[in-house]
């Protein structure tokens, strides 16, 4: 049913836009480029360049990053035993947002000789694993750190982080801020030819790896000693599954900014209809991620007023966390 979902999802992608495209037409427009066969006529060449060239790369995109960050709400909140827990739990989006800030308001740049939007990409991603390296440190040297004081840690750091980020906003210029915001909400819009394949593998990495350990995720949703009895070393898996979602949201975070909910609200969602057995959870969560992102983008670009589609992740996931936890909790398998 998820995957029927992001396939139209994904065709309603292609169709949404300041030039309304048919769904059908949408698809028949890939089809035909595919194959090679582009209509000679200005009204198909110009369907095909707009299904192409400008729409199909935020497709692959929204696809990618929703199920990516479905998969890594997954994984949190099931090595971390937190329904709460979402791919940003670690501080991520703050690390990322600094990195950003330093790279639009001062041009400062980590990587040497990177300038622009190459710059802000290279800044949010070295900055976003900040946070999960401070709590990978942590996890050394403190012999039985918990799943709770790793989210705390995540959460100090994401606050010393943000906190960074207003003081540099106060000397910015006005249109330094307004990228900020945009990139702070989180857009599909950047999205391109150029960029949209390293998105895609990230996504795909991702879930491959959580696939293959999805087992061991349903037997960390044990206590500790079961866990060990059952020959998994706690503290090592969980730092490895942080290791594994803050690389692929790190990837997806510097090309998007932060699309907010949808880690959360997927998994939700896929365990009400199907369970906590990660064996399933995994795979339903990224294609309702996916799902959901597609769907958000397009209500974005239906308002047609450049609003970002983080905007309205948040307006649909904030009300339908708030009616899953107050009616439907005792749903819950943990």
């Amino acid at each position: 049913m998820f995957i029927l979902i992001s396939v139209i999802a994904f065709g309603l992608e292609l169709s949404v836009g300041a030039y309304s495209v048919g769904f059908v037409e949408s698809y028949e427009a890939l089809i035909d480029h595919l194959l090679g066969n582009v209509p000679a006529d200005e009204l198909g060449k110009g369907v095909d360049m707009i299904v192409w060239d400008k729409r199909l790369p935020r497709a692959i995109a929204g696809f990618a990053v929703g199920s990516a960050l479905g998969v890594c709400g997954a994984a949190m909140q099931s090595s971390l035993k937190n329904p709460l827990a979402d791919p940003y739990t670690t501080g991520i989006s703050s690390g990322a947002s600094l990195g950003a800030s330093l790279a639009i308001i001062s041009g400062f740049s980590i990587v040497s000789g990177t300038y622009g939007e190459t710059a802000i990409i290279a800044n949010a991603f070295l900055f976003s694993l900040i946070p999960a390296a401070v709590i990978l440190l942590a996890s050394m040297f403190k012999r039985d750190i918990s799943p709770s004081a790793m989210i705390l840690i995540g959460i100090a750091v994401m606050y010393f982080f943000t906190a960074t980020t207003t003081l540099l906003k106060l000397t910015a210029s006005e249109e330094s801020l307004a990228e900020i915001y945009m990139w702070n909400i989180g857009t599909l819009g950047k999205s391109s030819w150029d960029n949209v394949w390293i998105q895609a593998a990230a996504a795909i990495f991702g879930i491959a790896a959580i696939m293959i350990v999805s087992k061991k995720l349903n037997v960390l949703a044990m206590c500790n000693k079961d866990a060990v009895t059952l020959g998994v070393s706690p503290k090592k898996f969980r730092m490895a599954s942080l290791l594994i979602v803050s690389l692929v949201t790190a990837v997806i975070v510097s090309f998007t900014g932060t699309i907010g909910f949808v880690g959360l609200i997927a998994p939700h969602i896929s365990r009400l209809l199907l369970g906590s057995d990660n064996k399933y959870l995994v795979p339903a969560s990224a294609t309702f991620g996916a799902a959901l992102l597609l769907c958000s983008d397009c209500v974005a670009k239906s308002i047609g007023t450049g609003l970002p589609v983080g905007v309205i992740t948040a307006v649909i996931g904030g009300p339908l966390l708030i009616y899953m936890l107050m009616g439907q909790a005792k749903k819950y398998s943990w």
